[in-house]
């Protein structure tokens, strides 16, 4: 089981065959957190802030059979185009990476097979895929953004 867990472990920290959060969030100029290239439906905060509802939702979901998820899709999508400052976008950041660790917890602590009781047979071990699933997806979204915009390595 352990190779298991050191794989998945990886696999949500973004190594391996793509970009981690970190890497893709990485020095972007403030100002550019709002823009659209080329008529793309969202931004880089949009799609940053999605990744922290997502896989909050997803965490929650794991720990707590009390836990509502928000309505979809509008719930885990915002509004608004920019974070309202620094702050804002730092406090973000800060709380994907905090959530990402106490599911990696989880994943060390838990039967990753056993199905979440109240759920309608998830277990552990999808929904750790499906966080690494979702997060890879827009991570890419979000360097072809950087790409457009011309700040990528």
């Amino acid at each position: 089981m352990e190779p298991l867990i050191e794989e998945l472990e990886k696999l949500l920290n973004g190594g391996g065959a793509h970009v981690g959060l970190k890497d893709a969030t990485k020095d972007i100029p403030f100002e550019l957190l709002g823009e659209r290239p080329h008529g793309l439906p969202y931004t880089i905060w949009q799609l940053v802030e999605h990744i922290r509802i997502a896989q909050w939702d997803m965490l929650e979901f794991s720990k707590d059979g009390n836990h509502k998820s928000p309505e979809w899709p509008d719930g885990y999508w915002p509004e608004e185009l920019a974070p309202a400052d620094k702050i804002s976008w730092n406090k973000t950041l800060t709380q994907i990476d905090d959530d990402l660790k106490i599911f990696i917890e989880l994943i060390h602590k838990q039967d990753l097979f056993e199905p979440i009781a109240y759920g309608t047979g998830q277990n552990i071990l999808r929904e750790a895929f499906q966080i690494a699933d979702h997060n890879a997806y827009h991570i890419a979204e979000i360097v072809v953004i950087r790409r457009l915009l011309g700040v990528w390595k």
